[in-house]
């Protein structure tokens, strides 16, 4: 896949698989009159939900990867916010997990960045299934171990599904079809569906941060039994191609690649894993990294401020070519960013107001203004990834899926289609804001004395936009007049990275700002992100607290569809009756990745199509480059 939960937390897999997986790529399955009456299944090197595996069996590495890249030197990168934890299990609900700690481990797949929706085995050498997909088996590498030197087993395997699914919301819901996990050989692990025909399960599987459960069940340097539902700052033990060297509670973590790593030479991680040493300074806000990186503190920033972009990189160092300044393409996700009210208060019960909140937005504007024009509007959940887009009416299948659920949805998702308000002028702005009133007169408000009435209550509606980066500050004192206009009493907070997550993880919120990345293969996730369940869990992204049994039942066509076509299909009806239900206000989208580096580092010729910049994972550094820039300084 291009991109993969482990990563980002964000994307799914495609629900649409193939026939004969392994075929494709020139490797013939002999299936034995055994397998297709249900015995022995063949073992396959890869998974792809597309059908078409590029990689044959006996291949030595990905394309895209320089074999003889140099290993060594340091890269400095930016996180900001802070950490208090290194316990990945409870990530999604307590404590700041500390950004580089899922490099430690190793997932039993890993994803080609020149294929959509394709992975070969990491821990795991072959992987099995059924044609309907009702189970998936996978057998480990003998000669996968931890940094400690024990092997990965399977118990570890199967550790790992059970408190990943107990303790993290994200994997709760992500495997919440997976119903067992069973040791069936000395290295084999089963894990059996609770259905047929979720298709994409046995790819997402091999997706699974592997855990070391003799650790875990293990004691600490005091002789203090561990608990894998806390939080900890006790270094972890791991599997992958990184450990961590040392840290500075809250503001730095320094990671060493692991000289002895068993899988240095499984053809997955040829050419990858290059640098030494990979250093994170944490900085509370961006205008102090950019400092920091103009300072020549740290090596790499990927810039997410059009007014940054246009604006801070006017430095001597740019102009003699010692900062690179470089966009890559993204071309393998989708996302829906926007303002995302709290659906669990009252007050934006109705979806008239929510949809008089969007007629107060003024993007046209804010982005002539203050993003210098760089910006377009997000029209969509999938934004990006034009074939999942929702665009005119509905026809052909995405027409027949909704008309099985007329009685439940907006009647607009048939007739109209979705647009979100247009501004950029005066009088666009005063037609908006008559049009947001008269939504707001019929949701049961009325302007007295220049505030907006609740006429059952008799109380101003207000709203608190909420935020923990200041760059979002400027973003909301820009909507917050408009909303005044309306005779609504606005405050804008901006609080610390741990009050912000305390204060989402107890749904203790009115407006905040979310994004939701969507991969060019939507699957499970959607109940995480849109599911009425998820709406309950703390830590789950349905942050706008969606609770809606026809979103639900459009998951569902998401996650069954039987082919790519359907998928589609489905995909465009959930995106359409979201859109409709007018869940959040769309902010903006940006087709690339904006970066700065300092020049001492070398990259592969050709980079990967679905990879954007895969920084720092298959560039190297490179001492002559670095050379160069001393002598310049």
């Amino acid at each position: 896949m291009a991109i993969t939960r482990r990563d980002l937390l964000l994307t799914g897999a495609a629900v649409a698989a193939l026939p004969a997986l392994g075929s494709a790529a020139g490797v013939p399955i002999v299936r034995t009159a055994e397998a297709q009456s249900g015995g022995e299944l063949p073992w396959r090197h890869a998974l792809s939900l597309f059908g078409d595996i590029k990689y044959p069996a006996d291949f030595k590495r990905f394309d895209y990867v320089n074999p003889d890249a140099p290993k060594g030197g340091t890269v400095r990168q930016i996180a900001i916010g802070t950490f208090d934890n290194f316990n990945y299990v409870v990530s999604g609900v307590k404590g700041n997990l500390a950004a580089p700690v899922p490099l430690i481990y190793d997932t039993l797949t890993t994803a080609a960045l020149d294929e959509v929706s394709t992975e070969y085995g990491l821990l795991a050498e072959a992987v099995s299934r059924p044609d309907d997909s009702s189970f998936v088996t996978y057998r480990l590498r003998a000669q996968a171990k931890w940094h400690d030197g024990k092997p990965v087993t399977a118990e570890d395997v199967i550790y790992s599904l059970d408190v990943l699914k107990k303790n993290h919301p994200f994997y709760a819901a992500y495997y919440r079809h997976v119903v067992s996990a069973e040791k069936v050989g000395e290295r084999d692990v089963k894990f059996t569906f609770d259905a047929p025909g979720n298709r994409e399960l046995p790819q997402i599987v091999g997706q699974l941060v592997v855990l070391p459960k003799h650790w875990w069940e293990g004691t600490d340097a005091q002789g203090k039994k561990r608990d894998v539902t806390v939080t900890t700052l006790e270094i972890p033990l791991g599997a992958g191609p990184y450990r961590i060297k040392d840290y500075v509670a809250g503001r730095s973590i320094v990671l060493e690649r692991v000289k002895d790593y068993w899988g240095r030479e499984v053809n997955v991680n040829v050419g990858r894993n290059n640098f030494d040493e990979l250093r994170y300074e944490y900085f509370r806000d961006a205008t102090v990294a950019i400092e920091a990186f103009k300072a020549d503190q740290v090596d790499w920033r990927a810039e997410n401020s059009a007014k940054n972009w246009a604006t801070a990189y006017d430095f001597p160092a740019v102009t003699e070519k010692r900062v690179v300044l470089e966009e890559f393409p993204n071309r393998s996700s989708g996302v829906m960013q926007a303002f995302a009210p709290n659906l669990r208060r009252a007050k934006f019960a109705d979806a008239r107001v929510r949809r008089a909140l969007n007629y107060a937005f003024d993007f046209e504007e804010m982005n002539k203004q203050i993003f210098f024009g760089q910006y377009k509007r997000i029209s969509s959940y999938f934004d990006g990834i034009e074939d999942l887009m929702a665009t005119g009416v509905p026809e052909g299948k995405e027409l027949e899926i909704l008309e099985s659920l007329r009685a439940e949805i907006p009647p607009e998702v048939f007739t109209t289609p979705y647009t979100n308000p247009v501004g950029g002028s005066p009088e666009a702005v005063r037609e908006n804001l008559r049009e947001a009133l008269r939504l707001l007169k019929e949701a049961g408000y009325e302007v007295r004395d220049r505030k907006l009435i609740e006429v059952k209550t008799g109380t101003q509606l207000s709203l608190e936009l909420l935020a923990q980066d200041p760059a979002f500050e400027r973003v909301m004192l820009f909507y917050k007049p408009s909303l005044e206009r309306l005779g609504i009493a606005v405050s804008v907070r901006t609080i610390d990275p741990t009050q912000y997550e305390n204060r989402l993880r107890e749904w203790d919120f009115d407006i905040v700002v979310a994004s939701w990345g969507e991969s060019l293969s939507p699957g499970n996730e959607q109940r995480e992100s849109w599911g009425s369940k998820a709406a309950d869990m703390s830590g789950s992204r349905n942050v706008v607290g969606i609770k809606n049994p026809a979103i639900d039942k459009l998951i569902d066509r998401v996650i069954f569809a039987k082919d790519r076509a359907e998928l589609v299909a489905a995909t465009k009806a959930l995106d359409r009756v979201l859109l409709w239900n007018h869940y959040v206000v769309p902010q903006w989208n940006y087709p690339k990745l904006r970066t700065a580096r300092w020049d001492r580092f070398g990259r592969p010729s050709e980079m990967p199509k679905y990879g954007q910049s895969a920084f720092p994972f298959i560039w190297w550094y490179d001492a002559d480059k670095a050379a160069r820039i001393a002598k310049k300084s």
